[in-house]
C-alpha cells in the first residue's frame, strides 16, 4: 500500500486501496518552453500513479493545460505578454509551447494523463462554477464586471500552507490596496478585459483568474472527490489554497482527499533564470550527449519532498549508470531464465511505498547489481520487473549488435583495464580521455569496466 506525505495533514497517510484512484495534476503555462526544474514535479504524479498501478489500482489524471488567466507581476496575462514579445497570435503560441511540453514529458516516459482540458476551451465550466459561488455568498461582484472570492467567506482557509485568512498581510504585488474588494486577500475569479483571449459572460467580457481555472477544471472532469492533488511546492499558496477554497465552497465539502507536494529544484546551487544564464532545458541535456532519462534517474536519486541541486556533474553520473544498467540487462538477457531476487525486489517495492523513497529504492538496484550470489536471469527479471515503476527504457539494448569500436580503441581498453587493476589511477584516467577522443564512453562499476 501506498504512503504518501499529505500536506495538509502533514503528516505520511496511506493511500487506501480502490478500484480507482482520481488524481489531478497542475499543468503547466504555456507561455514558454519548460526548464528542468518545471518536470520534476510531474515526475512526482508519474511515480505515483506507476506505483499504484502496480498495486492493480486504476489511476485517472487530470492535468490541465493553462493558456489564459495566469498573470504577470505586471498584472498582465503571460501569454499575451510572451505573444507580443515574440509577434504571433497567441494560439499559435500556446499551442507550439503545449507542443514543446507534451515532447519533454515523453521524452521523460511521463504517461500522458487521461484528461488534458485546455484553460480556453473550458470557460463554460469555469463561468458556471462561479455563478454557483455568487448565488452561495462565497464570492461578490464589482461595477466593472470583475467577481471577487470572499476569502473570510472559508473559515478553514490556510490549512494546506499554514496562511490563515487572519494572519494575511496586503500584498504589495498584483491586487495591492485594490479598492474593489471587501477584505484585502480576496481573490479574482474574473477580471475585466478586452482583446485577445476573453470571453462574454453575465458580469462583462474578460478571462478568468487563474486559480478558478484548475477549481473548474478538476470538478468537471474528476468530479467532486478527488482521491489526490498533486503539484510543486511553489503551488502550496497562494493557489492550492485558493483552489481548495473554490473547490469545497462549491461542492459543500472537502473535495481532495491528499494534497502531495514536490519540492524546488535549483541548479548549481542556485535558482534557474535565464538571467544567471543556469537556465538548462531538457534539449541541452540532450545536445550534452546525455540521456534525457539520465534527467528521471537523478530526479529519482533525490527524495521528492527535499531540495535538489542538480548539476551537470550528476546528470553525467546519472547518464553513466543509466548506460551500464542497459547495457547489464543487455548481457543478462542472454543468460537462463530465473525467478526474480525476491528480497531485493520485495526492498525496492517497499522503497517505492514508502513515501516514494527512491533514493533507497536505487541504492537496493545498485546492489543487486554487484551481488555475484544471484545469478543473471534472475538480476535479468528483477530489474525490466522494476523497470515498470523506474521507466528508464532498462530494456533498449537487448537484442542490438555491439557497436564496432573505433580502430585502437580495444588496445585503449585494455590497457585502461590493467591500470586500474595495477591502481594506477593517473593513468587509467589518461586512458579515459584518449578513449573518450575517440568517443568511447566508460563506466566502472564493482566488477569491471564497460563501455559504448
Amino acid at each position: 500500500m501506498l504512503r504518501i506525505h499529505d500536506t495538509r495533514a502533514r503528516q505520511v497517510e496511506s493511500i487506501k486501496p480502490a478500484r480507482a484512484v482520481r488524481m489531478y495534476t497542475c499543468g503547466p503555462t504555456v507561455h514558454r518552453r519548460p526548464h528542468v526544474g518545471n518536470l520534476r514535479s510531474y515526475l512526482l504524479s508519474d511515480l505515483i500513479r506507476r506505483v499504484l498501478e502496480r498495486q492493480r489500482v486504476r489511476v485517472v489524471v487530470c492535468q490541465n493545460i493553462t493558456d489564459v488567466g495566469h498573470l504577470a507581476e505586471s498584472g498582465e496575462d503571460k501569454v499575451r505578454l510572451r505573444a507580443r514579445a515574440e509577434g504571433r497570435p497567441t494560439a499559435e503560441l500556446t499551442r507550439d509551447y503545449e507542443a514543446a511540453f507534451r515532447a519533454d514529458t515523453e521524452a521523460l516516459n511521463l504517461r500522458p494523463a487521461e484528461h488534458t482540458p485546455r484553460a480556453s476551451e473550458t470557460i463554460d465550466q469555469m463561468v458556471e462554477l462561479i455563478a454557483k459561488l455568487i448565488e452561495r455568498e462565497h464570492a461578490y461582484t464589482v461595477p466593472d464586471g470583475s467577481v471577487f472570492f470572499a476569502a473570510q467567506s472559508f473559515p478553514s482557509y490556510g490549512e494546506i500552507s499554514g496562511n490563515r485568512v487572519d494572519m494575511l498581510k496586503p500584498a504589495r504585488g498584483i491586487g495591492a490596496a485594490d479598492p474593489r474588494k471587501r477584505f484585502h486577500a480576496d481573490w479574482a475569479l474574473w477580471q475585466p478585459s478586452e482583446g485577445e483571449l476573453t470571453w462574454e459572460t453575465p458580469w462583462g467580457r474578460g478571462f478568468p483568474g487563474w486559480h478558478v481555472e484548475c477549481s473548474a477544471m478538476a470538478l468537471s472532469f474528476l468530479g467532486e472527490h478527488i482521491d489526490l492533488h498533486t503539484g510543486g511546492a511553489d503551488l502550496r499558496f497562494p493557489h492550492h489554497e485558493n483552489e481548495r477554497a473554490q473547490s469545497d465552497a462549491a461542492a459543500g465539502h472537502e473535495v481532495v482527499q491528499h494534497w502531495v507536494h514536490g519540492e524546488h529544484l535549483i541548479f548549481d546551487g542556485r535558482k534557474m533564470a535565464k538571467s544567471t544564464g543556469n537556465l538548462v532545458r531538457l534539449s541541452d541535456v540532450a545536445e550534452a550527449g546525455l540521456d534525457p532519462l539520465a534527467v528521471r534517474l537523478a530526479f529519482m536519486e533525490h527524495p521528492y519532498r527535499h531540495q535538489m541541486n542538480l548539476t551537470w556533474d550528476g546528470l553525467r553520473a546519472a547518464d553513466r549508470t543509466l548506460r551500464r544498467w542497459r547495457s547489464r540487462v543487455a548481457e543478462w538477457s542472454e543468460s537462463p531464465s530465473a525467478p526474480m531476487a525476491a528480497s531485493y525486489v520485495e526492498r525496492v517495492e517497499a522503497a517505492f511505498d514508502d513515501d516514494l523513497d527512491t533514493p533507497t529504492a536505487l541504492r537496493v538496484l545498485l546492489d543487486l547489481e554487484g551481488d555475484e550470489s544471484v545469478a543473471p536471469g534472475a538480476k535479468f527479471e528483477s530489474f525490466l520487473h522494476l523497470d515498470q515503476v523506474l521507466a528508464l527504457d532498462l530494456s533498449i539494448e537487448i537484442g542490438r549488435a555491439p557497436a564496432a569500436l573505433p580502430p585502437g580503441a580495444a588496445e585503449l581498453l585494455r590497457q585502461r583495464s590493467r591500470a586500474r587493476e595495477a591502481e594506477d589511477w593517473t593513468a587509467a584516467d589518461r586512458l579515459s580521455d584518449e578513449l573518450a577522443a575517440l568517443g568511447v564512453r566508460i563506466s566502472d562499476a564493482p566488477d569491471g569496466q564497460t563501455w559504448s
